[in-house]
């Protein structure tokens, strides 16, 4: 507990529940946020009054390496979560994707490496795996890049693991599937959904229904990166973290409205559609791995694990004050 852990991108939406949730553990926590004008924490600034006392906050550019280095001095574990990881952005702007995600974790293993930082964990994506070859997909299902962002990912995720084959830097890999909850931006499908009802829309605006997710809550992917950060069996390796159950995009409509006690009709919106050869048809994670190398176990596993996590999600998008910062009326990419 007397370890000091950086979070990298504790701003944002699962490094906010993260970077909380070490803090209530008692762990010696440092947040890098992003550097804005406005002195905003993200996230964090809706943190309990109490946990921000007890913790160390730094403001910097994850693309900046002498930051990097700085914000990491004194650290003996990195959990890097930071990075761009909208889709349609990564059509829009792929340069900052490179800069940000790439040359970003760059800049952490590098520091890692030289200030003898003790553990690094990276985080992937299941999106480096693209549309299932087989499920439920194991890490050594091909990796494919189906866009800019999965693509950028799996760049930092091998330049990741190659610091540690290569100098012996203490990487592990973690790779969530398709984390949802409180914080969630808009830009994801379920808060997209739950912000559109709640908003009163007539009729919600959706890309393609039939891809399949599989949808982990966010207290089960925090209980992963705590545990790859405390398993020494976890160096060098990479690691699953999902629900283990498969559901379509309709579907999911479907269980949200009846949770909000809604009749929806749903508009497919082309703009919101991934390219044809883009869009990811199918994830569903095997995580065997995980139960068997950290002892972690999804808390909301299956049909009702996953209702009991939607229900903990439309209970925090229903306080008004929680949605302010919400235009469900308005496509952001």
């Amino acid at each position: 507990m007397n370890r000091k852990i950086l979070v990298t991108g504790a701003d944002g939406f699962i490094g906010s529940h993260l970077t909380e949730e070490l803090i209530r553990q008692g762990y010696n926590v440092r947040a890098f946020v992003m550097y804005n004008s406005f002195n905003s924490w993200g996230w964090l600034d809706h943190s309990e009054k109490e946990l921000l006392n007890n913790l160390d906050v730094f403001s910097g550019d994850i693309r900046d390496p002498n930051g990097v280095r700085e914000a990491m001095k004194g650290c003996d574990v990195v959990l890097h979560l930071a990075a761009l990881i909208a889709i349609p952005y990564s059509y829009h702007s792929p340069d900052t994707y490179v800069d940000t995600n790439i040359k970003g974790t760059l800049n952490v293993i590098q520091a890692a490496k030289e200030l003898a930082v003790s553990k690094v964990v990276h985080t992937s994506t299941s999106e480096v795996y693209g549309t299932a070859r087989f499920v439920p997909i194991t890490e050594e299902h091909p990796l494919q890049g189906q866009s800019p962002y999965s693509a950028s990912k799996i760049g930092a995720d091998q330049l990741a693991l190659s610091f540690f084959r290569s100098f012996g830097t203490p990487v592990a890999v973690i790779r969530p599937f398709n984390t949802y909850g409180p914080r969630q931006s808009a830009r994801a499908v379920i808060p997209t959904i739950i912000t559109q009802i709640l908003g009163g829309a007539g009729k919600i605006k959706l890309g393609s229904l039939h891809p399949t997710r599989d949808f982990n809550y966010v207290k089960d992917t925090v209980a992963g990166f705590i545990s790859v950060m405390n398993s020494a069996a976890a160096i060098g390796e990479v690691i699953n973290i999902g629900s283990g159950f498969e559901v379509s995009i309709g579907n999911t409509v479907t269980m949200i409205a009846d949770i909000l006690r809604s009749e929806v009709a749903i508009e497919q919106d082309e703009i919101r559609k991934r390219p044809e050869k883009s869009e990811v048809e199918r994830l569903w994670a095997d995580n065997s791995k995980a139960q068997t190398l950290l002892g972690w176990k999804p808390q909301y596993a299956g049909v009702n694990g996953f209702r009991r996590g939607l229900e903990e999600t439309i209970q925090w998008f229903r306080q008004p004050d929680n949605r302010q910062s919400y235009k469900f009326n308005r496509y952001n990419i």
